[in-house]
């Protein structure tokens, strides 16, 4: 959800965005929001082996902590102001700064039973269109609902860190 933030924040300060435009910034957040967590699904399996045991606590910490983290900066950024310009340099920045989360995420993959390329392409494709219509959804009613996406991938991310504890306990 801060991918489709930032995508908002594009089209919230670039008013006369088109649609290659659009395009082009979901397909950076959308490629780095599904490469990451591969990344992170591989890094994990290296040490899954040694933490079978807890692996549900280490995922529960880590989704609990990036999610308190997301809500947390929903009520203090201002994201207009990290969309400088729409160049690929920028957004290539921006897309690696917005998925350093999904790494972590692919951590907690590797400790569960994830078909990883299902996930990864299913997290690309998600973000692509929720960002390009983020885009648009920031040019025509501008900044207020930026925060509010963030705010969103944050409880959702707490919420499946409590999932993932509870069935890691066996409690559900």
């Amino acid at each position: 959800m801060d991918s489709v933030a930032v995508s908002i924040a594009g089209g919230v300060k670039y008013k006369k965005i088109n649609l290659f435009l659009a395009l082009k910034i979901a397909l950076f957040f959308g490629f780095f929001q599904g490469f990451m967590p591969m990344i992170g699904f591989y890094m994990g399996n290296l040490f899954a082996g040694f933490v079978d045991d807890y692996d549900h606590f280490i995922a529960f910490f880590i989704l609990v902590f990036l999610g308190y983290k997301m809500i947390k900066e929903a009520k203090e950024n201002e994201f207009e102001d990290e969309v400088t310009d729409l160049k690929n340099r920028t957004l290539l920045f921006l897309a690696i700064a917005t998925s350093i989360d999904a790494l972590a995420v692919g951590i907690t993959f590797s400790f569960q039973n994830v078909d990883i390329l299902y996930a990864v392409g299913l997290i690309a494709i998600v973000t692509f269109v929720l960002c390009a219509a983020g885009v648009y959804i920031g040019k025509f009613l501008g900044g207020y609902l930026e925060s509010k996406a963030e705010f969103l991938g944050g409880v959702i991310l707490i919420i499946l860190g409590f999932k993932i504890l509870l069935d890691g306990l066996n409690l559900i």
